[in-house]
C-alpha cells in the first residue's frame, strides 16, 4: 500500500495542537493551548487547502475536542470541547466568536483531557484529571453516569458501543464499564485490565486483526499493547521510544499512533509500515477521516498536518520540500537519543551502502564536520531520511533558541506527568533549576504539584545542573523553603525531632498570576452583566492594597479589604474561588483576618471551609485545591496570638473539616492523591500538636484524639516523604502531650510508614515516635 504523504499544513494556532477530529473529508476540528477551537474547511481544489474559523475562544487551555454527528435538531452536528476550564462547551461547527454556546456542561472538577462520542451519537464520554469519566446524554444534555474507581487522571476514553465504555488511566489500568449496570448515576468497572505502565491512549482494533485483539492501549514506555476485552494481552507493537499519546484506526484496519518521539507510525498487523517524523518535539494527537482515510496530526509547534495516500491530494513539491527541510534541520537533544559513542559512528557513506532492516530504524551518522545527524529508514521509499542534527545542548552546539525575545541555551517542550500539556520552558545553564521551575509554574498558572517534577526535568535534561545551587532561587510558592527540617541550625537539640515546638506556615507565593486570575474572573463577570459580584473601582483599589501589603511582607490592616476577600470567596461561582482563597491563605497571618467575624458567615475558619466545600455544582466533587487552600489558611493562622486564640476556640470545627476531607466519617475523600493537599493537612495538624505542647489545655483531649485518627490515616495511606515526615513528627508531638496509653492507635500506622518509606527523615522521626509509644 502507498505511503502517506503530506497533503496540507494547517497553520494558525499560536500554541500546541492538543486534540483533533476529522469527521468528514471537508472538515477538521482542532483544540489548542492557545485557548481556541478552530474549524478548518477544505477547499474544493487539489491539492486541498483549509480555511480556518475560530469556533470557540476562552480564557483557559483547550485540550480535548470531539464531534457529535448531525441530527434533525443539529443538521451540521456539534463541536464539543473541554480543557483546563472543566465545563464542557457545546456549539455548532459554524459558530463564531459572537455566538453563544448551545450548551455548557458543568460537572468535572479539573482539566478535561479526553472526549469521545458513542457510535450512535446518543452520548458523550469525558475523561478528567479529577479521576473520573462522565457520560453525558446528547438528548437531555446532562451528566447521566459517573464512571468511578480511577486512582489517577483519566487520559483517554473510548465509547466502544452503545453500552460499553473503556477508560485508560494514569493509575496504569484499563477499565470497562457497562452503562446498563449503572445505579443512581454511578457505575463501577465491569472489569479492570492491569497494565505495566501509565495508559495514555485507546482505540478499537478492527475485526480481522491478526492478533485477534479488540482494543489497543498506548503507554508511557512507548509500547502499544493489544488486548481482548477479557483482559488477555495478545500482542505488542514496539517501535516508539517515548510516550505514545494517541491511537486511531484507519479504514484499512491499520492502527496509527502519535508519540513524544516526534513520529506518527502506521501499523499493519504487528509491523510498522511507515514512520512520519515531524519538525516538533511532540506529536500530541492523530485523527483519521473515516470517509477519505486521510489522517491529521497535531504537534507542539502549533501546526496540524494532513497526510494522504491519494495522489491527487498530495501537496505540491514546494510544500513537501519545506516540510522535509524543517524535519532535516531539527535539533535533537542528545538526551533524547541516549548514550552515543561518537567515535564509533559510521560516516555518510553508510547511508549509500547499507539498507535498513525495518521501518523507522534509527541510524546516527558522524558527518565530515563532526556533527551527528539522525536518519530513519523508510521501507516505502527504500531510503534513509534525515530527521535532524543531534546536539549536546543548544549552548554546546553554538545554537541558542529564542523565546519571547530572549536567547536561551534550551527551550524545552515539557509534557508534565499526570496530564499537563506541553509548555515552553526556557533555561540557561547559568540559571538555578529551582528558580527556573518556580517561574515556569507561575508563568503558566500550573498546579503547584509539579514544582519538584519540573525541577527534576531540568536537572535530567541539562546533565548535571543541581537544584538548590547557591546564588539562585526565589521563594518557593509551595512553601517548601519553610519545610520542616529539624536539626538544621539547631545543634543544641542534638538532632532530636520530638517534640516539635515551632509553628510552620505556607505563605510564600508569586502574586502576579494570582491577582491576574482574579482580575480575569472579574472581567468575565462584568462582561456577563453580573455587576452585583464584580469589583468596582474602589474594590479594585482595595485589592491592590492587599497585594502591596503582601508584596512588602506587611500584614493586611484594612477590614474592608478582608470584607472584599470574603465576598469573592463566598459569593463568586464555585469554579472561580481558588484564586481568592489563595489570597486569603496569604493574608491569614494578619490579625485583622484572624479577628474577622460576620453574622451569617462566621470566622475566617468557617469562611474558608464553606468556600472550599459549599456551592459545589450538582453532580460534582469539591475542588481539592480549594480544600487545600482552606487548610493552608488554617495553618497560617497560627502565626499570630489572635489566630491561635481563634484556632483554640474552633478546634472542633477544624477537626470536622479534616474528617470531611479525609472521608473518616463517610463520604468520598477529597484530594487523597494531591500532595499539596496532604502537605497542608499534615502541616495544620502539626501546628495543633505544637499548640498542645505550648499551651496546655488549649486543644481539648477529644479533639487531639480526632487529630491523631487523621494522622493515622495519612501515615497509612500516603507515600510522599515530606507528607509522612510531617505526619510522623505531628504524631510524636501529640504522644509527648497525651502519653502512650492514649496514643496507642498511632503505633501501627507509624510503624507502617517507617517500613514503607525510603526517606531517612521519615524513618528517624517514626523510630523516635515508636520509642515514645513503647
Amino acid at each position: 500500500m502507498a505511503d502517506f504523504k503530506l497533503s496540507a499544513q494547517l497553520v494558525g494556532h499560536e500554541s500546541d495542537v492538543r486534540d483533533l477530529v476529522f469527521p468528514t473529508s471537508d472538515l477538521v476540528l482542532s483544540a489548542s493551548r492557545d485557548h481556541t477551537v478552530r474549524a478548518w474547511r477544505r477547499s474544493p481544489t487539489n491539492p486541498p487547502s483549509y480555511e480556518p474559523t475560530i469556533v470557540n475562544q476562552i480564557h483557559e487551555y483547550v485540550n480535548s475536542v470531539t464531534f457529535v454527528p448531525p441530527s434533525s435538531e443539529y443538521p451540521e452536528g456539534l463541536v464539543v470541547s473541554g480543557g483546563k476550564d472543566p465545563c464542557l462547551d457545546v456549539r455548532k461547527p459554524t459558530a463564531t466568536l459572537s455566538d453563544n454556546a448551545e450548551r455548557l456542561l458543568p460537572g468535572h472538577a479539573n482539566n478535561v483531557c479526553s472526549l469521545a462520542v458513542a457510535p450512535n451519537g446518543e452520548y458523550i464520554v469525558s475523561g478528567s484529571w479529577d479521576h473520573t469519566a462522565r457520560v453525558w446524554s446528547t438528548k437531555k444534555w446532562e451528566s447521566e453516569v459517573t464512571l468511578g474507581g480511577h486512582e489517577g487522571a483519566v487520559w483517554d476514553v473510548l465509547a466502544l458501543s452503545e453500552a460499553i465504555v473503556v477508560t485508560g488511566c494514569a493509575d496504569k489500568n484499563i477499565r470497562l464499564y457497562d452503562l446498563r449496570q449503572a445505579t443512581a448515576g454511578q457505575a463501577a468497572p465491569r472489569s479492570t485490565i492491569v497494565t505495566p505502565d501509565v495508559v495514555r491512549g485507546l482505540c478499537q482494533v478492527p475485526s480481522g486483526h491478526p492478533s485477534g485483539a479488540e482494543i489497543a492501549s498506548s503507554h508511557n514506555d512507548g509500547i502499544i499493547r493489544l488486548w481482548k476485552l477479557s483482559g488477555q494481552q495478545v500482542g505488542e507493537l514496539r517501535g516508539h521510544d517515548s510516550f505514545v499519546y494517541r491511537l486511531a484506526t484507519l479504514p484499512t484496519g491499520e492502527i496509527v499512533s502519535a508519540a513524544e518521539d516526534r513520529t506518527v507510525r502506521v501499523w499493519d498487523g504487528f509491523d510498522c509500515v511507515q514512520t512520519i517524523t515531524h519538525p516538533a518535539i511532540s506529536v500530541w494527537t492523530v485523527a483519521v477521516c473515516p470517509e477519505s482515510g486521510d489522517l491529521v496530526t497535531g504537534t507542539s509547534d502549533g501546526v496540524a498536518r494532513v497526510f494522504t495516500r491519494s495522489a491527487d491530494r498530495v501537496a505540491g513539491a514546494e510544500v513537501i520540500q519545506m516540510f522535509e527541510e524543517a524535519v532535516r534541520t531539527s535539533s535533537i537533544p542528545q538526551q533524547q537519543m541516549g548514550d552515543i559513542n561518537k567515535e564509533k559512528l559510521p560516516g555518510p557513506e553508510f547511508l549509500q551502502s547499507r539498507s535498513g532492516t525495518k521501518e523507522g530504524q534509527v541510524q546516527m551518522i558522524r558527518e565530515a564536520n563532526g556533527s551527528i545527524t539522525a536518519h530513519t529508514w523508510s521501507m516505502g521509499a527504500q531510503s534513509w531520511v534525515n530527521v535532524g542534527t543531534v546536539v549536546d545542548s543548544a549552548s554546546s552546539s553554538g545554537r541558542k533558541s529564542e523565546y519571547q525575545g530572549k536567547m536561551y541555551d534550551f527551550v524545552f517542550d515539557v509534557a508534565i506527568e499526570e496530564g499537563q500539556p506541553s509548555l515552553k520552558l526556557p533555561y540557561n545553564l547559568s540559571d538555578n533549576p529551582f528558580e527556573a521551575a518556580t517561574k515556569f509554574i507561575n508563568d503558566n498558572e500550573l498546579s503547584l504539584n509539579y514544582l519538584d517534577q519540573v525541577a527534576q526535568f531540568i536537572t535530567q535534561n541539562t546533565q548535571g545542573a543541581t537544584i538548590g545551587e547557591s546564588g539562585g532561587g526565589g521563594p518557593d510558592p509551595m512553601g517548601t523553603e519553610s519545610r520542616y527540617r529539624p536539626g538544621e541550625g539547631a545543634a543544641s537539640t542534638g538532632g532530636r525531632y520530638l517534640p516539635q515546638k515551632e509553628y510552620l506556615d505556607i505563605t510564600s507565593a508569586k502574586y502576579e498570576p494570582i491577582f491576574k486570575k482574579i482580575l480575569t474572573i472579574n472581567s468575565n463577570l462584568v462582561s456577563a452583566g453580573r455587576k452585583d459580584f464584580s469589583l468596582n473601582p474602589s474594590a479594585q483599589t482595595s485589592l491592590d492594597t492587599i497585594r502591596k501589603s503582601l508584596e512588602s511582607n506587611k500584614p493586611v490592616a484594612n477590614e474592608d479589604a478582608v470584607e472584599l476577600l470574603v465576598m469573592m470567596c463566598t459569593q463568586w461561582d464555585y469554579a472561580d474561588r481558588l484564586a481568592p482563597l489563595d489570597v486569603l491563605r496569604c493574608t491569614a497571618p494578619s490579625p485583622v483576618v484572624a479577628t474577622y467575624n460576620k453574622p451569617g458567615l462566621g470566622s475566617v475558619i468557617e469562611i474558608a471551609g464553606a468556600a472550599a466545600l459549599d456551592g459545589v455544582p450538582a453532580g460534582s466533587q469539591p475542588n481539592e485545591n480549594c480544600a487545600m487552600m482552606a487548610f493552608r489558611t488554617v495553618a497560617n493562622l497560627f502565626a499570630t496570638s489572635e489566630g491561635r486564640k481563634l484556632l483554640a476556640s474552633e478546634s472542633p470545627r477544624v477537626a470536622d473539616l479534616m474528617e470531611r476531607v479525609l472521608g473518616i466519617k463517610g463520604g468520598q475523600a477529597i484530594g487523597p492523591h494531591n500532595r499539596n493537599m496532604q502537605l497542608a493537612l499534615s502541616t495544620m495538624i502539626m501546628n495543633y500538636a505544637v499548640m498542645a505542647v505550648k499551651q496546655t489545655g488549649s486543644v481539648p483531649k477529644e479533639v487531639q484524639r480526632r487529630f491523631m485518627s487523621g494522622l493515622s490515616q495519612i501515615l497509612r495511606d500516603q507515600a510522599d516523604g515530606e507528607v509522612l515526615f510531617r505526619a510522623a513528627v505531628a504524631a510524636g508531638t501529640f504522644v509527648t502531650v497525651v502519653g502512650k496509653e492514649d496514643a496507642k492507635e498511632l503505633s501501627s500506622a507509624v510503624a507502617m510508614a517507617k517500613d514503607r518509606s525510603s526517606d531517612p527523615r521519615v524513618k528517624d522521626a517514626a523510630a523516635e515516635c515508636i520509642m515514645l509509644l513503647q
